[in-house]
C-alpha cells in the first residue's frame, strides 16, 4: 500500500480512515459518520447491498456539529439457561456504556421507569463515535445490568425490561 501523504491537514489520516473501515466492514454497518473540526469523514454502504463498495468522502464539516445517528437496541427474548427469565436490551457492538450523554446529567433512565418506543436507553461509544441506543418498543426498565463506563460486547445484556 502508498504510504500516507506527507503533511498536507486538508486531508484525513489514511490510517484512520483504514481503522474506520475495517470496523464498518467487520461490523457490517451500513453508514459511519465523524466530524472532527473541520474535517467530516463519511463512509457509507449502497443502498440495498449487503456487500459491496464502500464511499469515503471527506470534507470541511459544516459549522454545527450533527449528533450520532441512533443505533437500534437490540432485545434478546429469552434468556440463556440459568439466568432468570425476562427480555433484555442487548448492545448491537463492542464498545463502552454510558447512562448518560455526560458526567454531569443525568442518567437517561432508572429502574423503574417506563419508557417509550424511540426512547433513549444509554450511549454505546465505539472508536470516539457515541451512538444512542433507542427503546425498539414500550417497556419498564427492571435492571440495569452493566455499570457506567463500562466495556460491552456485542450482544451483552444491558437492560432487563418489562415489555408494555
Amino acid at each position: 500500500m502508498p504510504a500516507d501523504p506527507p503533511g498536507d491537514s486538508t486531508l484525513p489520516d489514511l490510517r484512520y480512515i483504514r481503522e474506520l473501515a475495517r470496523v464498518f466492514k467487520n461490523y457490517d454497518l451500513g453508514e459511519i459518520e465523524i466530524e472532527a473540526g473541520d474535517q467530516r469523514i463519511l463512509l457509507r454502504r449502497g443502498v440495498g447491498e449487503m456487500a459491496g463498495p464502500v464511499t469515503i468522502a471527506a470534507a470541511p464539516a459544516p459549522a454545527v456539529v450533527a449528533q450520532a445517528a441512533p443505533a437500534p437496541a437490540a432485545p434478546a427474548p429469552t434468556a440463556d439457561a440459568g439466568e432468570s427469565e425476562g427480555t433484555f436490551i442487548t448492545s448491537p457492538f463492542v464498545g463502552t456504556f454510558y447512562r448518560s450523554s455526560s458526567p454531569e446529567t443525568p442518567a437517561f433512565v432508572q429502574v423503574g421507569a417506563t419508557v417509550t418506543k424511540g426512547q433513549i436507553l444509554c450511549i454505546v461509544e465505539a472508536m470516539k463515535l457515541f451512538n444512542e441506543l433507542e427503546a425498539e418498543f414500550p417497556c419498564v426498565i427492571e435492571e440495569i445490568l452493566i455499570d457506567n463506563a463500562q466495556p460491552v460486547e456485542y450482544g451483552a445484556r444491558l437492560f432487563k425490561v418489562r415489555k408494555l
